[in-house]
This record gives structure tokens, C-alpha cells and sequence, in this order.
């Protein structure tokens, strides 16, 4: 099975491969026709109404860009093999050669500085451009002393207002904007790493 996930360099030796097979409109019609499962090459011309020589040239093409492959042999009436040929299961992404994981860490912390950054100026503005519906008071507390009586003895309660309870924190509404964007940077961060160490095992693989 073909390895899931390519990140190919612009200019290096691979993408070079893929960008020449993928010129040519009949290169992606060839594509377009093993969308719906394998096919022959015999099936393919058919298909789309191309002469077979045309169709092994973009054939060996997409297949040495690893944009195709084998993924069976079958024997025809004639008893000649056939190849039949279908998509590789893979992502291909084109990135920027990424130096080292630093400059990973020093790009999303700047973008998570930028979130702290909108937190705190949503945190000043919300207020003012949509404020949070108004609640209603709270209600003071209330709080029993004993105070004795006049009689000794026994004591009745004395109420004492000790104010109403504090009011909310932040707006929810920025705490939510700065939780989201938090994690959606932890996420990409994640991603990114993993891509960066999936991208260097598989070149020193390939070297």
C-alpha cells in the first residue's frame, strides 16, 4: 500500500514528476475515469475515446509520479496479462522546506499571541458595541447575629445587609472566542509537527 501522506518540496525531483504528468488534460481525464474504481488501459481508451499508444504515454507517466499504480493482473480471452490500474491512496501536500521545529513553535506563537491580543481587545470593546442583556439585581444577603434581649437570657436574631454578591467575570462570549482559537492553533500545531517529523522520517527513507 502506497504511504498516505507525500510533502513534497517546490522544485525538487518528485513534485518535478507529478507537475509534468498532471500537464496535460488528458492526464487528468485519466484520472477522472479511475475515480469510479480500476480499469485496464484498454478500458480507460475506451472511455475516453483516445487512441492506446496516447494512453501509455500519460500511463507511464502518472505512475512514475505515483499518481497511479497496479493494483491488479488479470488474463484476457487471448490468454494475455492485462495490468489493471487504479488511484494511490495518498495526500500530497507542497509545502515550504521547514528548517527546523523553532520556527514551527515561533509561527503558532505568534498566532496565539495574536488571539491573547483579540481576547483582550474583544474583552474592552463587547461591552460597549453589543453588551450582554442586563440581569436582574441580586438580592443583598442577609446575615444573623444574636443580639441579647432586654430580659436576658434568650437572644433574637439581627439582620445585617452585607451587600449582594459579586457580579459575573468576563463576557462568556470572549472566553469562548479565546478557548476556540486556542485550540484550533493547538490542533494545527499538532498537525504541523507531525508532518514535519512524518516529512523528514520518510526523505531519509527515500535516501
Amino acid at each position: 500500500m502506497s504511504e498516505e501522506i507525500v510533502v513534497l518540496e517546490p522544485g525538487d525531483e518528485r513534485a518535478k514528476k507529478i507537475a509534468k504528468a498532471m500537464s496535460s488534460q488528458t492526464a487528468n481525464d485519466i484520472l477522472g475515469s479511475l475515480k469510479d474504481g480500476p480499469r485496464s488501459a484498454a478500458e480507460i481508451a475506451e472511455r475516453l475515446s483516445i487512441p492506446i499508444t496516447t494512453l501509455k504515454y500519460h500511463i507511464e507517466n502518472l505512475a512514475e509520479a505515483e499518481l497511479i499504480e497496479i493494483v491488479k493482473t488479470r488474463w484476457s480471452t487471448k490468454g494475455r496479462e492485462v495490468k489493471v490500474y487504479g488511484l494511490t491512496e495518498r495526500l500530497l501536500i507542497v509545502a515550504p522546506p521547514v528548517k527546523d521545529i523553532k520556527s514551527i513553535l515561533l509561527k503558532y506563537a505568534s498566532l496565539f499571541g495574536f488571539v491573547v491580543i483579540a481576547s483582550l481587545a474583544a474583552a474592552l470593546l463587547l461591552p460597549i458595541i453589543a453588551p450582554a442583556p442586563e440581569m436582574p439585581p441580586a438580592m443583598p444577603r442577609v446575615l444573623m447575629t444574636p443580639e441579647p434581649t432586654a430580659y436576658g437570657g434568650g437572644t433574637e436574631g439581627l439582620e445585617q445587609d452585607v451587600g449582594p454578591d459579586a457580579g459575573p467575570g468576563l463576557d462568556a462570549r470572549v472566553v469562548a472566542f479565546f478557548l476556540g482559537g486556542a485550540g484550533v492553533i493547538a490542533l494545527l500545531l499538532l498537525y504541523e509537527v507531525y508532518l514535519y517529523f512524518s516529512y523528514y522520517r520518510k526523505r531519509e527513507e527515500r535516501a
